[in-house]
């Protein structure tokens, strides 16, 4: 599929960063960046020497969320068919068996910021802000926002950050956990690339395992959650690398993993 809205690109062996590429609209979600979207996050996928992959935004921006100028007008039937291709996307985000880390500067608004919360976690550059409006347009973050922001910041901010439907900073979103550090603007895409490059130079399937673990886990007891752990972890240790590791580890070098 050639890509209009998007870019994506191989950094560095192993990881792949997808940036949003409507600058001139604020990298607003359109239906064709919805299609573009899915398209790549599904071929991802089946991706086996993928490690990590990063997501950005081209411009001043990270995403201003859905193209309100596209909306404008939408029959309901049009919008919601619109939306079914949005799930799918985000789900297929979800979906993504590696790390994906949010690289979030200017503004991550709406879908833009739902999309930072469907990463695994997420660095933000000094003036970034962060807002989910949809309560000021008589709709609900519809792309698991809601959920997504709860187990970020507990159920007390969540509803205040929804219904007042207020902007946030960067500075509060790493106070309130939802970005793992705030840096100038200029190094925000060298300090991700530093961070996915050490994701990559780990065992791919513990790293893999230990996504599927958290998810997965997140929502059991704790009985079940650590015998999910405990399914993962005695698959790992009969692994190639496994005996890579430990062996690299005895002979004082670094371990060169297959991902077998």
């Amino acid at each position: 599929m050639a890509y209009e809205t998007i870019k994506v690109e191989e950094a560095s062996p192993g990881v792949t960063i997808i940036a949003f590429n409507r600058p001139d609209a604020a990298n607003a979600l359109s239906t064709q960046m919805g299609r573009e979207l899915l398209d790549a996050w599904s071929g991802l996928a089946n991706d086996a020497a993928l490690r990590c992959v990063i997501l950005r935004g081209e411009g001043r921006h990270f995403q201003a969320g859905a193209d309100l100028k596209e909306r404008n007008g939408m029959t309901d039937e049009a919008w919601a068919e619109q939306h079914r291709l949005f799930e799918a996307m985000i789900r297929a985000q979800l979906a993504c068996p590696v790390p994906v880390i949010a690289a979030v500067h200017g503004a991550a608004m709406g879908g833009g910021c739902e999309m930072t919360l469907a990463c695994d976690f997420a660095y933000a550059a000094e003036g970034a802000r962060f807002g989910l409006p949809e309560a000021g347009l008589g709709i609900l973050p519809g792309l698991g926002g809601t959920q997504l922001l709860t187990r970020a910041v507990g159920p007390r901010r969540a509803i205040e950050l929804l219904t007042t439907a207020q902007p946030f900073t960067a500075e509060q979103a790493l106070e309130w956990g939802l970005v793992s550090a705030v840096v100038p603007a200029d190094q925000l895409l060298p300090r991700v690339l530093d961070v996915a490059g050490v994701i990559a130079s780990k065992a791919p399937l513990s790293v893999r395992g230990a996504k599927r673990v958290v998810h997965e886990g997140q929502d059991l007891d704790l009985a079940r959650a650590m015998n999910l752990e405990l399914e993962v972890y005695n698959k790992l240790f009969t692994t190639a690398d496994r005996r890579e590791g430990v062996a690299a580890f005895n002979e004082k070098r670094t371990p060169k993993f297959e991902g077998r």
